[in-house]
């Protein structure tokens, strides 16, 4: 099985960052209103994520891109990809 941690980005520039085993279905709920922190700041789209063999390879990715917290970087590291 696959997880991955992605990086959602909405029209004014605000980022969110998760981790998931499903990425197709964790972004139609995103935008479906189904997560608390997102549900009224959609609509969403997907700007980055990698994929892990791994849950917590996933986990420990996520903690290390909230970490930066900084938009310059959240916006460097999608630009890249």
């Amino acid at each position: 099985m696959s997880y991955f941690t992605y990086i959602l980005e909405n029209p004014e520039g605000r980022f969110y960052i998760g981790q998931t085993s499903d990425l197709e279905l964790r972004l139609k709920r995103h935008n479906e209103g189904r997560v608390f922190w997102t549900k009224s700041r959609g609509p969403w789209s997907l700007a980055y994520w990698s994929e892990f063999s791994a849950r917590s390879e996933a986990m420990a990715r996520e903690k290390a891109l909230e970490a930066l917290r900084s938009k310059r970087s959240l916006r460097e590291l999608v630009a890249q990809r």
